[in-house]
């Protein structure tokens, strides 16, 4: 009966006009299909990329893909018209899109460096009061570091600003820009002291500039000077009796010692190097802690540079002292050859001498070397 009632008032609803159920059916689907026509229509209904996003053969590529390259990093030098430093000058860094603004001033060596720079095409505007603008334009490699070339101010005249486009030096002519910052420093403005760098990720050296820098250290005339002085000590306190007091024993003492100091140089500081693929020069430390200076200093002439800048044991320094002390033996005094004695001790000489000159080097020697500014570090 229930079923019966239900079916009459179905009937009495469609006599009086409702809608059918297949009318129902299609307004529904009506209303759906202009609601999809309406997202469809609308803006704000698509996605919106951000803005630096790129599109390539209707491709969306990230637009952070540089951003996880290896970040760079940027130094120079400016000089003045006299060619001396310039110190104080402000250096801005930036980019044509404004992602990039940083500045800097050069220091009391002239020198400015930007670091943790993301690759890509850069901007450098130099300026200093009474000054013409200077201006730079380069790109940056992923990782690099790049050497800007010397910077010149000249006095500023009715032309205000120089613009710049050099080609980026390449690795050999940035380790020749190196090189020739490091032959400048002298102890005292005489010594030699060729063999440090002041620059942490310094360019490795090529074999041809390795055995450069050996040969201009062993023919430099304050290294003669000081090898003159080791052989008049060795004189009056008759070292190596064998070779007479004497002129002639003299002699004899200057060029064993210099054998000696050749020899050293030569073997442990471009042979070697250049076959092992290793870097002949101490880098400064100058920051941490005092012992850790202390232990990195004393460990330099175990411990090296590759020429792929990763740290590694120093074969070079360890095998060209064993060779130095070997050769010792065709000049030294044969009273003096007593054995291994001779080739052990000056090998353990050789190990004495690099670990106290790392010390010095690390804690005394920069102080006394001009032509270097001081760095922010160091000013503390």
């Amino acid at each position: 009966m229930r079923q019966l009632a239900r079916k009459a008032s179905l009937l009495v609803a469609l006599a009086v006009g409702l809608p059918s159920y297949a009318q129902i059916v299609n307004t529904t689907d009506n209303s759906a299909t202009a609601q999809e026509r309406s997202l469809q229509s609308s803006p704000s209904a698509q996605v919106q990329l951000p803005q630096h996003a790129r599109l390539v053969n209707g491709n969306h590529l990230d637009y952070a893909a540089s951003e996880r390259q290896p970040r760079g990093y940027i130094s120079g030098t400016v000089f003045d018209q006299s060619g001396a430093v310039s110190v104080g000058a402000a250096v801005r860094l930036s980019r044509e899109d404004s992602t990039l603004n940083q500045e800097v001033h050069s220091g009391n060596n002239g020198q400015f460096s930007f670091t943790n720079v993301a690759p890509g095409e850069f901007h450098l505007t130099v300026a200093s009061s009474g000054f013409a603008t200077r201006e730079f334009a380069g790109t940056l490699g992923p990782g690099e570091a790049y050497l800007v070339p010397p910077i010149t101010l000249f006095v500023a005249t009715a032309v205000t600003e120089v613009h710049v486009k050099e080609t980026p030096l390449t690795q050999v002519e940035l380790a020749d820009e190196q090189i020739k910052q490091q032959e400048k420093q002298r102890v005292f403005g005489l010594f030699p002291n060729f063999y440090v760098s002041y620059v942490a990720d310094a360019v490795p050296l090529t074999p041809k500039q390795k055995f450069r820098l050996a040969w201009k250290t062993s023919v430099d005339p304050m290294t003669l000077v000081g090898i003159g002085a080791i052989a008049g000590v060795e004189q009056a306190t008759n070292a190596f009796e064998g070779y007479g007091q004497g002129a002639e024993g003299y002699a004899k003492r200057f060029g064993a010692t210099y054998v000696d100091v050749v020899s050293s140089t030569v073997i442990g500081s471009a042979v070697l190097p250049s076959l092992l693929r290793q870097d002949p020069r101490y880098f400064y430390k100058g920051t941490g802690s005092t012992g850790s200076r202390l232990l990195y200093a004393l460990g330099s002439p175990l411990f090296c540079k590759g020429d792929n800048q990763r740290w590694q044991p120093n074969y070079s320094n360890v095998l060209g002292a064993f060779a130095s002390g070997g050769i010792s033996y065709l000049y030294y005094p044969a009273g003096d050859r007593n054995g291994a004695g001779l080739f052990v001790r000056n090998s353990l000489i050789r190990f004495g001498e690099t670990a106290f000159e790392g010390v010095l080097q690390e804690f005394v020697i920069r102080r006394l070397t001009p032509r270097l500014g001081k760095r922010a570090s160091d000013q503390r």
